[in-house]
């Protein structure tokens, strides 16, 4: 026999299914054939390779210009983990042309590297259960940026 209370609770694991599911497609990373997220996240981060398969999260990257050039956030899921991407940007980058500046293997790994007049900082950890098996932040700047540091009044 089926109760109101049964009904109740399988009414809101349906509803949690439906919402995990539309969370999970939000749409705010590059789509198309593999190919085509390739090539729209090698226009955006010019020199910076990514990991085979890693895919931008465009709602939590802020990336100002394109190429060579940008700067900003680039928060990335990567299907590998994060000891494996740890390898890749440590193999991969000093390949291009980018000079490592220091590199911490950790819980949150860490790794600095500069070329010509920019500065990159790549921050690896590891996925959640059901995401990506790692989340991969990239921070790009100029290399000696006039930063100023905000007053206290």
């Amino acid at each position: 026999m089926i109760t109101i209370q049964t009904l109740k609770i399988s009414a809101l694991a349906l509803f949690l299914s439906a919402l995990l599911g539309a969370c999970a497609s939000s749409g705010d990373s590059p789509t198309g054939t593999a190919e085509e997220i390739q090539e729209v996240q090698n226009q955006l981060l010019g020199d910076m390779p990514l990991p085979q398969g890693a895919r931008l999260s465009g709602g939590d990257s802020i990336i100002i210009g394109r190429g060579n050039e940008w700067v900003g956030r680039a928060v990335v899921n990567a299907l590998q983990g994060a000891t494996d991407v740890y390898a890749f940007f440590q193999s991969e980058y000093p390949k291009g042309g980018w000079t490592t500046v220091t590199a911490v293997k950790a819980k949150t790994s860490i790794l600095v590297f500069t070329k010509g007049d920019r500065t990159a900082t790549v921050e690896i950890v590891d996925g959640s259960i059901g995401g990506p098996k790692s989340v991969i932040i990239v921070t790009s700047s100029p290399k000696n940026a006039n930063v100023v540091a905000p007053t206290r009044k």
